[in-house]
């Protein structure tokens, strides 16, 4: 892996893209090795190849576990644990993105109708309430379209996609 500038580089530009997904650095970059890699690896190479702590590569090892976007596997004759990623880029992306729903769309959406409920049911013109309410109804639908698009066979979701600018076009 040292010796491969590819993998290095797309290392590299995970651990900086991090940030602006939220997680940490070294999150990022131990998925981008176990994703780019042509094999399983264990923990013990995942600390040489990018000269971390062994504490910081368990840790984030079983973030990514959580994540669901990494597995345990066993290789023959190797009684250490090897990691492996999704490997296929549509269930990668569609892994993390049901996931970045269950943690953050989801409890906000939980939060608005919670505050949504506890609002004097009379008509009222508080902009607090009319703001709660237009990001509610916003929530909402993108939750419902959300679920619509998922129901799709995946063939769909990939042709919804690869579609683009047409929907527009055909909208208009």
């Amino acid at each position: 892996m040292r010796s491969n500038p590819i993998i290095r580089q797309l290392v590299a530009h995970w651990g900086q893209m991090a940030r602006r997904w939220g997680i940490s650095r070294m999150v990022a970059e131990i998925h981008a090795l176990l994703f780019f890699s042509a094999r399983p690896m264990p923990a013990d190479e995942l600390v040489e190849t990018l000269g971390v702590a062994r504490s910081h590569v368990s840790n984030s090892l079983k973030e990514l576990q959580n994540w669901g976007v990494i597995k345990v596997v066993r290789l023959e004759g190797d009684r250490r644990d090897h990691f492996e990623s999704i490997k296929d880029t549509w269930q990668l992306f569609e892994v993390l993105l049901e996931e970045r729903k269950r943690r953050e769309l989801d409890p906000t959406l939980q939060l608005l109708r919670e505050m949504s409920a506890q609002m004097p049911q009379e008509p009222d013109s508080s902009p607090v309430r009319q703001r709660v309410a237009e990001m509610l109804a916003f929530y909402e639908e993108v939750d419902r379209f959300y679920g619509e698009v998922r129901r799709l066979p995946l063939s769909a979701r990939v042709a919804l996609l690869r579609a683009g600018g047409k929907i527009g076009t055909w909208l208009r």
